[in-house]
């Protein structure tokens, strides 16, 4: 399904009234906006507000049209005011159509592109963080069938530890670093690195799998995660965490040292603490501390001020971190900086 025809309204869930008076239209906003193939919600949504994830406060959805949760190019976007209060309105076809609130869920294959779906697809069914328990307990490979040196999809290997009752597919991975949290040193969880799919021929110990997708070889030792039954649904309504929260990005996907639009970074925040998705966040880039050239006092340094650079959703969560995507970046981003309830 094309981007565009996807472009539901998760903004379609009822805003919370708390931030109802935060709404800002943006200085030289359109009266008018014509939807163009590759927008999507939040792009849209910024063309008109200083803070595009408060869209839910302005914009509607009627249930009483058929399909008035999609928008598509050459479709209209018109700002128009009731009782002196901003509403986005859609004109499509013959009309205009007043959109009212609504609640829907969208499964993933009708992903909601609040966000470029492309930039985060292949980390929202894969295993991204296991806990130290769960990885040392997992299912190891022991060897391939065949003394295949070098082992990919459509070959066989043979693994220990497998119980029945888990299924016949699991996700293959390698365990990686942990993520240890900057302030308390406590260890979050490990990387999980994805390696690739499999499907069970054969139980016993061991039991043969024959691998039907790899994204590099398999080793021995490395270890298998049963793949969950449950559908995917992708909730992207960006939302304010109901209670204030302040952490940290620990670590960024693609291991750049400085980060942009786009990219994906961990957070040292989870469910534990709040973090749901949809979830959206400040980046503060960490003041840098510097020697104080003008006091007497010897030695003396200073640690500047943190600066608002940039803008995050989170897409995925576990336990204790959750991953995000920058949305905005005024200046380069690093591991360290903070994040903060908007």
């Amino acid at each position: 399904m094309s981007i565009f025809k996807s472009l539901a309204l998760a903004l379609a869930v009822l805003a919370s009234a708390a931030y109802a008076d935060q709404v800002v239209l943006r200085d030289g906003h359109p009266d008018r906006y014509t939807v163009v193939k590759g927008d999507t919600l939040w792009d849209i949504s910024e063309t008109f507000l200083d803070s595009p994830w408060l869209w839910p406060e302005i914009w509607y959805v009627n249930p009483q049209i058929d399909n008035p949760h999609l928008i598509y190019p050459g479709d209209v976007i018109t700002l128009v005011y009731v009782d002196g209060k901003p509403q986005l309105r859609v004109q499509r076809g013959k009309g205009t159509y007043k959109l009212s609130p609504k609640v829907r869920a969208e499964r993933l294959d009708k992903a909601i592109p609040t966000i470029p779906i492309d930039a985060i697809q292949q980390f929202l069914s894969q295993p991204l963080v296991v806990d130290q328990d769960v990885m040392e307990n997992a299912p190891y490979v022991v060897s391939s069938a065949g003394e295949h040196l070098i082992v990919g999809a459509g070959d066989s290997i043979y693994a220990r530890g497998l119980d029945k009752a888990d299924g016949n597919r699991y996700h293959v991975f390698r365990p990686g670093a942990p993520y240890v949290d900057p302030v308390t040193d406590e260890v979050l969880g490990h990387v999980a690195q994805y390696l690739g799919d499999s499907t069970l021929v054969k139980f016993g110990d061991p039991a043969t799998l024959k691998l039907t997708k790899t994204t590099r070889e398999i080793n021995i030792g490395d270890r298998l995660m049963p793949m969950t039954q449950e559908d995917v649904y992708a909730y992207f309504t960006p939302h304010s965490s109901d209670s204030s929260i302040e952490g940290t990005i620990i670590a960024v996907v693609d291991g750049v040292s400085q980060i942009g639009q786009y990219q994906i970074v961990v957070l040292n925040r989870g469910t534990r603490e709040g973090v749901d998705v949809g979830t959206v966040f400040e980046i503060h880039q960490t003041g840098e501390r510097i020697m104080d050239q003008v006091s007497k006092e010897r030695n003396a340094h200073v640690k500047l001020p943190d600066e608002k650079a940039g803008m995050l959703m989170v897409f995925r969560t576990f336990d204790k971190v959750s991953f995000g995507l920058i949305m905005k970046a005024t200046s380069a981003l690093h591991v360290g900086d903070t994040i903060r309830t908007p």
